[in-house]
């Protein structure tokens, strides 16, 4: 991995065009058709059933510029509701249904923190950010982070000690939720990993308060547009796949079924944009991403980081991005692959040891969240990892 000083002397400079993504059959993108063909066949047996794993689902895969597959199964909205005393989703009558397309938006959840740990790093490539800074020179305001010391670092990689969340949906306003954020003091030893939506949070913070610009504007101005990624954006998004019949006790807010609102319950507290939850897309779109990624952090014309500035992204341990995850990586995981997922039922993989992608969004907390259950996903990192032929 470079240091952050050679990176930086050598500006993330490199080919300035990519290969942008076009269809092609698996063969000619070095896959076997046989293995894709099953990653198809259980993607939409997951969708079926009166009790499936996920109401629908879309799943896109690919090797270099090549998307060898790009299928949708089930229903972007299905459920009316849910039942509590039957433990079961109301169903819509078919004709009101809305059924998925591999043009269906999702909300992303967390993989929300991609895009934030990318802006992040657009920001230490121009110099205007420093990774081991402490947040405390950046943001002063925000006492408990200041007085113990984090850093963008230890927010970037989940290793701040702050607590998993705050119930910023309970408070009563904007105000009491920016006291809370301001107060929060690490619960853990800082160095140490625990998975925090808080990290993102004031990772949105410090990079609205360096650049005056928000988070929103960020993430489209530095990423989405360069990349023609027309259809991913913070909601509202009118005709997304539905999430969740949304209510207590299983969850924290009475909002009932929710489509095109963000479901994260601090997100919609904070207004849709946050750090860690907010976007819709759809699986192309992550599609393109993910190869600008592979290819260096160009895509077509457009850059969005120097090749330097994504091997710091991506190496161990990673700044945003989960790597080497077998439980929802599969097979693919081992040599550096990494991706992230959303608790709505989304995940994005890139390997670059193989040149592959595989995005699969599914809306598997409609009618309701359930526990958490990543085989499917594991499943489908195998099936994609079994396909690479040896080039």
């Amino acid at each position: 991995m470079p240091s952050l000083e050679q990176a930086c002397e050598r500006g993330g400079s490199g080919e300035l065009s990519a290969p942008r993504l076009r269809g092609d059959t698996p063969e000619r993108a070095g896959l076997d058709p046989e293995e894709l063909a099953r990653l198809v066949g259980e993607v939409q047996d997951l969708t079926t059933g009166e009790r499936p794993w996920a109401a629908g689902a879309v799943v896109i895969a690919g090797r270099g510029p090549c998307v060898a597959v790009e299928e949708a199964a089930g229903w972007a909205v299905r459920y009316a509701s849910y039942n509590p005393e039957t433990d079961r989703g109301v169903e819509l009558p078919p004709a009101a249904r809305v059924p998925m397309t591999v043009s269906t938006a999702f909300d992303l959840a967390s993989l929300t923190k991609l895009f934030t740990a990318v802006a992040a790093v657009q920001q230490i490539e121009r110099g205007t950010l420093g990774i081991d800074a402490e947040v405390g020179a950046y943001l002063p305001d925000f006492r408990g982070a200041a007085r113990y010391g984090v850093t963008v670092r230890q927010l970037l990689t989940h290793t701040s000690g702050l607590r998993p969340e705050l119930p910023l949906y309970d408070c009563a306003d904007d105000v009491a939720r920016l006291a809370r954020l301001r107060a929060e003091v690490p619960v853990g030893v800082p160095g140490t990993y625990c998975y925090s939506d808080l990290n993102p949070l004031l990772l949105q913070h410090v990079l609205e308060r360096i650049t005056g610009r928000g988070l929103d504007v960020l993430i489209h101005d530095g990423i989405t547009r360069p990349l023609g990624m027309t259809a991913t954006r913070f909601g509202p998004y009118p005709g997304a796949a539905a999430t969740e019949d949304q209510r207590r006790p299983w969850a924290k807010a009475e909002r009932g079924m929710l489509r095109g609102v963000v479901h994260d319950e601090n997100a919609w507290a904070l207004g849709g944009v946050a750090g860690h939850a907010g976007l819709f897309s759809t699986a192309r779109d992550l599609a393109v991403f993910c190869r600008a990624l592979l290819a260096g952090g160009s895509y077509g014309p457009a850059r969005i980081l120097g090749p330097d500035f994504v091997e710091l992204l991506l190496t161990p341990p990673g700044l945003g991005f989960a790597l080497d995850q077998e439980w929802f990586m599969g097979e693919l995981a081992g040599r550096g692959a990494a991706g992230h997922t959303g608790f709505t039922g989304t995940m994005l993989v890139l390997d670059r040891a193989t040149d592959t992608f595989l995005v699969l969004l599914a809306n598997t907390v409609h009618p309701r969240r359930r526990g958490a259950d990543s085989r499917p996903r594991a499943a489908a990192g195998s099936r994609v990892a079994r396909a690479v032929r040896e080039r």
